[in-house]
């Protein structure tokens, strides 16, 4: 019996789905309008996708989705968790309050239950004070009922999980099962604050998360299917629903990793630079070893910063849909807004009445598309002016990441790729591939399973190599954990700091291990 996949990434304008066969080809594929309730795109494009392969629905035995929805939720402060947030770390981080320098509108949502307990460790290990576990009882009584989400955050939690964990358990007993808890030294790494943030959005988006787990499911069973979902997460490798429902924010930002590890396996390249071009944005990112570089800086969601694994990315306002003005004096602008979806309707060569990117190269012949005669009256040569704008907005972005002035492979994804030209400023070559189109379905669809860990240690008492081996084996039991087959594993990833300003001799360490589908992982159901 042969053994299909099916890949689908959700984004703003559409939602893409592929089918591959056993040896990853693709079988069949499809862009579809993204919906409002999302379930519904997501129905249509793999009703599509499974109608026109015309495979046995028996053999279809994997699904994986990459997904905008716990990012929407976050910007748009719309469908979240009510949380209790509990940081451990009195008398010693009184100063400096749960969720400072958060978005006020998103405070109002998330800061209605902030409680900070006595407890926490040093960057060694050391108790700073002993955990306050009669305060925790008494903040569970006072919760329950009135939440359904708790984020825990301990000082240095990231080198010792004690107190956290002893948290954890007493939330468990008095609140039950079917309240979901975050824990940061799961989640981000070493930097309370951020760390913390990253775990209070993490509690926040629990809710939507499984209401797309759920959906999905329920779209798959509509069909007929009884396959094994995954979720993609923002490193560029898969997790399982449970997985995923326990660590929703891994899935922000998992769009353009998906396209990253798309347009690596579409180009057979394992590094490059990578240009996804979509109808309202276009992200620059950088392979290494077929993965997406991580990004080392904070970064924002929803205007809280966060230090949790993200990809490096720089994303412009250059896209299929992106709107064009000319003034009468012949200067223009280019975005950043755009029309979105309603490229179809609104651009002039679909007979709309808004000049995009997309009239522009259909005008000067570099794309066949929609009506060309009702671009024809345009001035060519102010139009070239605006083409050579738009690719260098492409150029300066790649610029901005390549890490020197050599020139880099540069591969070209996304449904708005034929804006860009067959040569680019700083690209030893460009590369199209085939069904480039669709390489975020695709990357959603071929992508292995990971497991990551971030921890400090102090050398004295361990050693760097005891560190390190000890660091795999977490980070392998992680990837096992989401699903990944043991046999398959590798380490695709290792960074080691030395930690200059802490005594005995520390430094941190960063694992990530990879591996293949496992056949026999759990099949979920929620």
């Amino acid at each position: 019996m042969a053994i299909y996949r099916i890949g689908i990434d959700v984004g703003g304008t559409h939602t893409d789905a592929v089918l591959l066969d056993e040896q990853n080809e693709v079988l069949s594929e499809t862009k579809a309008s993204t919906t409002e309730d999302v379930a519904t795109g997501i129905y249509n494009a793999m009703h599509k996708i499974i109608e026109e392969a015309n495979v046995p629905r028996e053999e279809i035995k994997f699904a994986m989705l990459g997904t905008t929805h716990c990012t929407n939720a976050i910007v748009e402060r719309k469908r979240l968790n009510k949380i209790a947030v509990v940081r451990i770390g009195a008398p010693a981080t009184l100063a400096v309050k749960p969720l400072i320098g958060v978005p006020e509108e998103l405070r109002e949502k998330l800061g209605k239950y902030v409680y900070i307990v006595r407890g926490g460790h040093e960057f060694d290990g050391r108790e700073i004070v002993a955990l306050d576990e009669h305060h925790l009882y008494k903040i569970a009584e006072e919760v329950k009922g009135e939440i359904d989400s708790v984020a825990i955050t301990s000082v240095f939690s990231p080198v010792s999980q004690a107190h956290e964990q002893r948290a954890s358990e007493i939330f468990r007993e008095v609140l039950g099962e079917n309240v979901a808890i975050s824990l940061s030294s799961e989640i981000g790494s070493v930097g309370l604050l951020e760390r913390e943030n990253a775990t209070i959005l993490n509690a926040s988006v629990v809710n939507v998360a499984k209401t797309a787990a759920d959906g999905f499911i329920n779209a798959l069973k509509s069909e007929g299917i009884d396959a094994k979902v995954f979720f993609g997460q923002n490193d560029g490798t898969l997790m399982s629903v449970d997985y995923a429902v326990k660590y929703p924010i891994f899935t922000v930002a998992c769009g353009p990793t998906n396209s990253l590890r798309g347009a690596s396996y579409l180009s057979d390249l394992s590094d490059a630079i990578v240009v996804d071009v979509g109808g309202t944005t276009s992200d620059v990112g950088v392979l290494v070893q077929s993965f997406p570089r991580e990004s080392s800086l904070a970064v924002e969601i929803g205007g809280a910063r966060t230090n949790f694994r993200m990809p490096d990315l720089i994303s412009i306002g250059l896209g299929g849909g992106t709107i064009i003005r000319i003034s009468d004096e012949g200067s223009f602008t280019i975005g950043p807004d755009s029309v979105g979806y309603r490229l179809p309707e609104k651009s002039l060569i679909f007979g709309g009445d808004t000049l995009t990117t997309t009239d522009v190269v259909v005008a000067l012949g570099k794309a066949e598309l929609g009506d060309p005669s009702k671009v024809a009256h345009l001035d060519k040569a102010l139009l070239e002016k605006v083409y050579n704008g738009m690719v260098e907005l492409v150029e300066e972005a790649i610029d901005k990441m390549k890490t020197s002035a050599d020139p880099v492979p540069v591969i070209l994804v996304g449904g708005g790729s034929i804006l860009l030209p067959g040569e680019l400023k700083g690209a030893s070559e460009v590369i199209r591939p085939q069904h480039s189109g669709v390489a975020n379905a695709i990357g959603s669809a071929i992508s292995q399973v990971s497991g990551q860990i971030e921890k400090i240690y102090v050398l004295d008492e361990i050693g760097r190599e005891a560190a390190i081996e000890l660091a795999k084996e977490q980070a392998k039991n992680e990837a096992v954990n989401a699903g990944a087959n043991p046999d398959s594993l590798v380490i695709v990833d290792i960074e080691d700091v030395p930690l200059a300003y802490l005594p005995g001799n520390a430094t941190r360490i960063r694992v990530k291990a990879a591996g293949e589908l496992a056949a026999d992982h759990k099949a979920v159901t929620i």
